[in-house]
């Protein structure tokens, strides 16, 4: 296992050393004579920079985990939407387009969580990318 700690923090906080994941294969190298004979998985990458990430990938990483990342995505689709329709959440009838007018295409579930799965997957799939698998 490789990495910093779960969760999110402030750039410095963390020191992230992928080398030492090369400097791991060299030593297991001659000492199984195998060439990258160990794989990693990377705990804790969430908000992790992409070339410490592309670094970690060729010294052996071959698993990432970025739950912290994909829900703060999931989170921030979800408030996108509201915040953007703000106006049509304030009551089942009633907006700017009338008083009248009903909003349950506004807060039916699957509106605003077809918008959050839509982040997330958006997340995910620049995870992908940035883990060399699409």
């Amino acid at each position: 296992a490789f990495g910093n700690v779960h969760g999110v923090y402030k750039p410095g906080n963390v020191v992230l050393r992928p080398e030492l994941l090369g400097d791991f294969q060299k030593y297991a190298e001659k000492k199984l004579s195998n060439t990258m004979p160990l794989t990693f998985v990377f705990h804790g990458g969430s908000g992790s920079e992409k070339d410490k990430i592309a670094q970690a990938l060729s010294n052996g990483v071959v698993k990432m985990n970025v739950d912290t990342d994909t829900q703060w995505a999931y989170w921030s689709g979800l408030k996108e939407f509201y915040e953007d329709n703000e106006l049509f959440l304030q009551g089942q009838i009633g907006n700017p387009k009338g008083l009248d007018k009903p909003n349950k295409s506004f807060y039916d579930p699957r509106k605003w969580v077809r918008e959050a799965e839509t982040s997330m997957r958006d997340r995910v799939k620049e995870s992908c990318k940035d883990l060399q698998n699409v």
